[in-house]
């Protein structure tokens, strides 16, 4: 058994879930970000926030080009689709420690990280919460939890070849080849997708609003 799932059991019961931000801050979502109106993100920014997925810097401030932390961004991929423990039940409860060995259980971040831990991310035992998240990384925990909530089916893929696949981490070709294939990623005007690249607050919105547009268009399959 694995190291992040020892302590699950299959019987289904209850477990409270925080309410935490994009930003580990929360904001009011109703007034208008001052600082969005040049960013090609900016109606993306709108939906995210009107649906209450996304909190600014402040209570009038994006921060568009900020770039976001690997507990953000696993904090925003949780809020935007929904993800909770509320079908799981652990032999006692959860601390973000028993996962992730130098995360702290007293962070805003914690519950988020255990959610993560148990709905298809990829996240080491040693993932650090404050390293800044790449491209590839945010994509790859993107497609894999979005794979994992929405039942998607595999689907056989003709790779893409762009102009920097080659920087590409190899544990990372999959998830980002499946995310320009259903479009929830794109190339830039140069043909890259820059991996290596921080990924910015604005960036992320695009790539989440994308996701939930699929998903939304593909519903998971009914049990019944």
């Amino acid at each position: 058994m694995s190291f992040q799932r020892k302590l699950l059991t299959a019987t289904i019961s209850s477990v409270a879930v925080l309410s935490l931000s994009f930003a580990g801050s929360s904001f009011g979502a109703t007034k208008s970000f001052a600082d969005i109106s040049s960013t090609a993100a900016k109606d993306s920014i709108i939906l995210l926030q009107e649906k209450g997925i996304l909190h600014g810097t402040s209570s009038d401030k994006f921060s568009p080009e900020a770039t976001l932390t690997g507990a953000q961004s696993v904090q925003l991929i949780v809020n935007a689709l929904d993800l909770n423990l509320n079908a799981i039940s652990f032999v006692k409860m959860p601390e973000v420690t028993d996962y992730f060995t130098i995360a702290k259980n007293d962070a805003w971040y914690a519950q988020a990280l255990i959610i993560a831990s148990v709905h298809g991310f990829d996240l080491p035992a040693d993932f650090d919460p404050v390293h800044k998240m790449t491209r590839e990384e945010f994509t790859h925990q993107l497609i894999l939890a979005m794979e994992h909530q929405g039942q998607l089916p595999k689907i056989k893929i003709v790779p893409i070849t762009f102009g920097d696949d080659t920087e590409l981490e190899v544990a990372y070709q999959g998830t980002v080849q499946r995310s320009l294939v259903l479009g929830i990623t794109k190339l830039d005007a140069d043909g890259k997708f820059h991996p290596k690249a921080e990924i910015s607050r604005a960036d992320a919105a695009i790539l989440i609003n994308q996701a939930l547009e699929y998903l939304a268009a593909h519903p998971t399959p009914s049990t019944e």
